[in-house]
Order: structure tokens, then sequence, then C-alpha cells
């Protein structure tokens, strides 16, 4: 045994001695500093060609002799060459992100702070189009997460995708992209980009509208056709843009010198970079600014300063570039439309990270690959960074923040995630260094708790419980028997219990503690004496009763949700659903006016309150005025539900829906050839790129009927026609029907089959 124990012994320390040189190697890293990318589109044969010329530094400690970058997974890479010089390389598929790992050799060691040139040529085939990557007559468009042009490091680390200046080339016209557009050739376009940005580009036909005033280097690109309702919007939505530029400029520093777009696309709609926005059409189409949209501009603005000017680097990059981002949209919000907005946003916020609190992972370490990301990284993140506003201070916070963004703005590694909390704790000490560390390096542990309150002489006090590893400095709000409020501060230690006390003679019948609910917690239902469900679990039984067609319960769910959460739009929504479907009318129309009132509505607001009162329309036989109600519904365009049952009510308000003669002769062409089942004759009756599963199942099903009548058609834009039908189909001896909504773009004078929006048929 002392024999074996000397042998492991001597074995141990060999592999020390072999392997602690290598943990300490210096090695090097990366890091672009621009990108020149020229990019042909090829329709014919649905390829995209390209050279892309990568600018990068060795940020690394330790001399680089390879250079590795990340790509589509469906690219072919033809050639490597590093200064003019040609370089081997391998590809290793990373499936879990659908790119490739490609490493170059170099010809020679880069030494730290030692600048490298590769240039990358490939090509990208693009089989099905989609929001990401498309080639399509309509408008070609490729965006960042297609990974369609080459970079170190992708979205889907903690790192975040390499940013940079860049210049662009398209072999098309009418292209926008962020950045300035140059002189380009006779049909491409030039685009060059001197902030820290991510390259793309989209394509289409839009007219242009320039902002004046306050709006001025601010402009909206609309589909060819809009009307003058949807013209009135963009203009609305480009004030709003500079709202939140002069808004940022006072909390963030000087202007950033970028332009703003705001580019109105069929797919893609939420992305933005770097001062170009793209939103989907429903924003023009609804007949008020939406909470969806006022969001995406808020933070899209915000990003010129965070991520644009000063680039966000390094580990953790998410809790900036989302989360910060987040939180100072909230306050964008709050100064515009009121505290009452915000308050639904930072509810929204709550909800939707209370879903996956018991399961998601730190914020330092999330990365887009983690199935908790998107619920936890911008909404726990704006939960975090109010907290830390809260501890310091609005006016040394933002001071905090607007010195670091002016210390990164002309610092190649920008600002991180480490280096703005070391800020934040050099003002406000350990406490604040002890709750940015549970909040952006644990997983969430804090669960508050509170009990009745219970008199001891004068006074009544409630026992408080705090169950996370970081203290808690809250609220604690007690209700007397005549429903007044008092509040008080409370401490609570980490892991330890602790007391609310109120002094007051009346009788406490019921305490809350940490009524703004600022932390994150795992579990809010124990926030309040005596224990009530949750609000998403009120919200819960009430969507599933509604669906359930119990209008009772529905109700009596829904009202006891809008005890708790008043500004909780999706649950007026429900309980004048409710309300309606049992008759109670006038009640609902109060209600559902009532949601449509406020400040800054969801889009699902808009649809279903139109929709509601379109239904009480014409229950009292104003069809006319309800056909107005449900195409508000339909424009609102708020998720697959309210549009189906709006354009369903919409047909049976109107008395003689419009139909395109046009349309009805294709939809006929359509349907023979469906039942031909032939692909080629489907193909060419459907844009390129499109539909690419239909297609397949439709030829591998080939139904043995198929009849399609055209009940209305709604010229969206100039080269889009919206056409509702209704579908009877016999497919493997097996009857089906119902209803669909197909779109239709007109291509070479012609129309052609490219999206089915809704489909019915069972």
């Amino acid at each position: 045994m002392k024999t074996l124990f000397l042998v492991a012994l001597s074995l141990l320390t060999t592999l020390a001695t072999v392997f602690a040189p290598a943990q300490e190697e210096a090695r090097a890293a990366w890091q672009i500093t621009n990108f020149d990318i020229t990019a042909n589109v090829q329709s014919a044969s649905r390829v995209l060609n390209a050279v892309a010329v990568l600018t990068a530094r060795n940020v690394g400690k330790g001399s680089g002799s390879s250079f590795t970058f990340r790509l589509n997974s469906k690219a072919t890479v033809t050639a490597v060459t590093v200064s003019g010089a040609s370089a081997t390389f391998r590809a290793v598929s990373e499936s879990r992100a659908n790119v490739q790992r490609i490493t170059a050799v170099l010809p020679g060691a880069i030494a730290p702070n030692g600048n490298l040139t590769v240039s990358i040529t490939y090509s990208l085939p693009v089989e099905s189009n989609s929001g990401m990557a498309a080639i399509a007559t309509p408008g070609s468009q490729f965006l960042p997460d297609s990974s369609w042009y080459p970079l170190p490091n992708t979205s889907y680390t903690t790192r975040g995708a390499d940013t940079a200046s860049f210049r662009l080339t398209v072999n098309a016209p009418n292209v926008v992209s962020s950045g300035t557009q140059k002189g380009g050739g006779v049909g491409s376009t030039v685009y060059e980009q001197p902030l820290n940005a991510q390259p793309f580009f989209v394509q289409g036909d839009w007219d242009k509208i320039d902002g004046a005033g306050d709006a001025k280097s601010i402009t909206t690109l609309l589909p060819k056709g809009a009307i003058a309702e949807e013209r009135k919007q963009a203009e609305l939505l480009m004030g709003l843009a500079a709202s939140a530029r002069s808004f940022y400029q006072g909390m963030l520093g000087p202007v950033v010198d970028a332009p703003i777009r705001l580019v109105v696309v069929r797919r893609g709609a939420g992305f933005s970079d770097a001062g170009t926005i793209l939103i989907e059409p429903a924003a023009l189409r609804r007949f008020k600014i939406d909470s969806a949209t006022a969001l995406l501009i808020s933070e899209s603005v915000a990003r010129l300063w965070i991520g644009a000017q000063t680039a966000v680097r390094g580990e953790g990059s998410g809790t900036l570039r989302e989360g910060l981002v987040r939180f100072l949209a909230t306050l964008f919000i709050e100064k515009q439309f009121g505290r009452d907005a915000a308050a639904g946003e930072i509810l929204r916020e709550r909800l939707a990270y209370s879903t996956i609190a018991k399961r998601d992972a730190p914020l330092s370490r999330s990365s887009r690959l983690d199935e908790t990301y998107y619920n936890s990284v911008a909404n726990k993140g704006a939960m975090a960074w109010r907290l830390i506003d809260r501890r310091l201070g609005r006016d040394v916070f933002t001071a905090t923040l607007r010195d670091s963004l002016q210390a990164g703005r002309d610092n190649l590694n920008g600002i991180g995630l480490a280096a703005l909390r070391a800020a934040l704790v050099q003002k406000g000490g350990d406490r604040t260094a002890a709750l940015i560390d549970q909040q952006f390096d644990q997983v969430t542990d804090t669960d508050l708790m509170i009990g009745l309150p219970q008199q001891r002489g004068a006074e009544w006090v409630s026992a408080v419980r705090n169950d996370g590893s970081v203290e808690a400095v809250v609220a604690a709000v007690a209700t007397t028997d005549r429903g007044e409020q008092l509040s008080v501060e409370v401490t609570v230690p980490a892991k330890n219990f602790g007391e609310a006390v109120f002094k007051t003679p009346a009788k406490l019948v019921r305490a809350e503690i940490d009524p703004e609910k600022l932390y994150p917690q795992i579990d809010y239902a124990n926030d309040m004496a005596p224990r009530t469900r949750s609000i998403s679990e009120a919200l819960a039984e009430a969507t599933r009763q509604l669906g359930a067609q119990d209008f009772g319960k529905a109700e009596a769910a829904g009202r006891e949700a809008l005890t708790m959460a008043p500004r909780l739009e999706e649950i007026r929504i429900i309980l004048a659903r409710a309300l309606l479907a049992q008759n109670k009318v006038d009640e609902a129309e109060q209600a559902f006016r009532a949601a449509l009132d406020e400040a800054l509505p969801t889009p699902s607001t808009l649809a279903w309150g139109a929709i509601g009162l379109g239904e009480i329309q014409l229950r009292k036989g104003q069809n006319s005025e309800a056909a107005k109600r449900f195409s508000e519904a339909v424009r609102a365009d708020a998720e697959y539900s309210s549009a189906l049952a709006a354009r369903a009510d919409r047909l049976k308000a109107e008395a003689t829906p419009v139909v395109d003669e046009a349309a009805r002769t294709f939809i006929r062409q359509l349907d023979q050839a469906i039942t031909s089942g032939k692909k080629v004759e489907l193909e060419a009756l459907i844009g390129s790129g499109e539909l690419v599963r239909f297609i397949g199942g439709i030829v591998g099903s080939q139904p043995e009927v198929w009849q399609t009548k055209v009940l209305r058609t709604e010229a969206l834009d100039t080269n889009l026609l919206a056409v509702d039908v209704s579908i009877n189909a016999k497919e493997l001896g097996q009857e089906r029907a119902g209803t669909a909504l197909l779109l239709l773009d007109r291509s070479g004078g012609s129309w052609k089959l490219s999206g089915i929006e809704l489909f019915e048929v069972r």
C-alpha cells in the first residue's frame, strides 16, 4: 500500500508539472476592428456569393498562429488568404448554433497587439426563405443571426457577437443597412458604418418619409402604396424615436451622430442595430402606438450609446445589451407615457421571468444557447439594474454609467460588465458588491415572505423572512380593516428573519413585502398574508376558464387577478370577454373601451378590444360600424387567435366583401396545380424560396380534391394582397374543410403565392 501511495503521489506530481505551464500559457485572442464585405445575391441559383475581409487585432497575451471564425453551416468556403497569402484551413461543425467553426493557419505568428487581415471567399445557398436569410423577388435580406458572414464570436457565446465598423457592398438596388449610404456602381449599393455594428442588409420597394424638427436625421421606409393613416403613424413613431434620443442624451451624454431608420419589413421585424430598426407593417396600421413597438424603438435608440458608440465586450455582455437597455427603455417609457405604462411593462417583465426563475443560469454566464435566455437576461437583467439604481440613487447610478460609457468610447475593449460593476462598487461599497454578485453571478435564490400582523402593545408586527443569499432592503405594507395602508422600510438579513413594525392603533388585516416587486424571486405567492395565489396563477386560471367557455368562473378569476394587478391588460381583456359572453353588454363595453384608452396598450389589447366592441355593435345591428372595428382588429395583427377571430367576424359583418378578380383567377390556377401533383406546376405559382415545406407536403399527399373559394381580398400595399379563403379538400381519402389566409405577391405583373398566414383546414 505504501508503495502504491508513493507511485500515485509521484504520478500526480509529474502530471502537475506537465500541465501547470499549459494552464498558465498565454493565448491569443482576436478582436475584429473592421468588416469589409462584398455580397453578390444570385437570384436565379438562390446563392449568396461573398468576399469578407476581416481586420483583427490580437488582444490576448500570447502570439497567435491560427485564426478561427464561425460561418453558417451550409456555407462553402473556397479560399482564405492572410495578408494576401493563401492559407490552409479546416472546418468543424458546431451543430448547436447551426454554424461551422473554421480555423485558418497563419503564415507567421502575430504578437500581442498585432494586426491581421483575413480575406474569406465563400458561397451560401438559401433553399428556403426565412426572416434571417431570404432571396426573394419582393426583396432579399440577410440578418446577423443567419451567420451569413464570418466572425470569431457569434451571438450564442457569453461574450456576444463581434461588432466593429464596416463597409458593405451589395449588388442590388434599394438596399438598406445601418450607417451612411455611399455611392455604388450601377445596380449596387454601398454602406459605411463607423460605429460598432454587425453587417446586415434588407432589400425592398419602399416610399421614404423624412422626419422634421426634433426628428431630423430620422427616416421611415414604408411599403409602396401606404395609405395616409400609415404615413401619419410613421410620423408618430419617428417622433417617439426623436424623444428617446433626447432622453438618452440627457442621461448618457452627447447624442450619437448616426442616422435612425425605421424600416417596415414583412419578416425579420424586431431586429435592430446601430440605428436601423426593422418594424412590422402592423406597427403602422394600428390606430395608436402599441407597447411592443414603443419598447422596440426605445431599446434600439438606447443601443446607439450602449453597443454602437461604445462597444459592449466580454463575458456577460447580454446583461448590458439586453438587461440594462431594457431598464433604461422602461425609464423612457415612464417619462413619455406615464407611470402606469411603465408599471405595465415592469409587470410583464416579472411575469415572463417568473416562469423560468427556478431554472435559469447566472446572468453573467448566460448565452442564447440557454433555453431560458430570452425570458431571463432582458427581464431579470432589467430588474437587477433597477435594484442597483435604487441602492445607489438615480443620480449616482446614471453618472457612473455615463462616465463608464465615455471611458470606453474610444477604447477597443469598449465597456464590459466587469468594468461597469467595478465602477458601481466603488460608489456603493461592500453592500452594493454583494448585491451585484448575487444578481449577476448567482442563480436566483431570493424568496421574501411575510406573516400576518400581530398586535404587540401599541404596535403591530409582521414576521418577515429572506431565504436569499443577500440582504434585502424592502418596503413592507400593511392594510387596515378600513382599507388604509401603512408602509415601513425593513432590512431582512440573508438567510434570516426580521420584523416589520407598524406603529398604529388600527387593526391590520393584511401585509405585503416588497409591493413594488423590486427583487427577482423564485416565488412571489408568499409575499402577502393572508396568502393568495400569484398573479400568474390567477391569469392562467382565467385564461383556462375562458378557453373552456366557463365564463362565470373566468369572470371570477379575472376579477381576482385584477385586484392584484390593475394594470395588467391581459386580465382586463379576459374579464371583458367573459362579461360579453355572459351578455353583460354594458359592463363589457366599458371594460373594452377602458383597455383601448390605455396610454400604451399591447397589440393584443388593441385587437381584442376592437373585436369586443365590434361584436357589441354586431349584436345591436350596426353591421357597418362593426365591420370597421373588425378591420381595426385585423390591422392590429396581434397574434394568431385574434387575427383568426377578427377576420371571421369581419366576413359576417360585411354585406359584400371586395374580391379582386385577378386574384380569383390565380386561385383557380393554384387549385389545378395542387391537384395535378406536379411539383414544377406548383412551384411556378409560388414565390422562389417560399413555402418549401408546403410544396413538399402537397406533392407528397397529392389531394384528390382541393377547392378554394375566395371570400375577400385586401391590398396591403402596391404589390401585396391578402386573400381570405375557404378550402374543401380530400387527401388520402379523408375530407377536410376550413379557412385560410393567403398572401399574394405581384411579380412580373402577375400574382404569386408568397405566404400562408392562417390555416384552419381540419
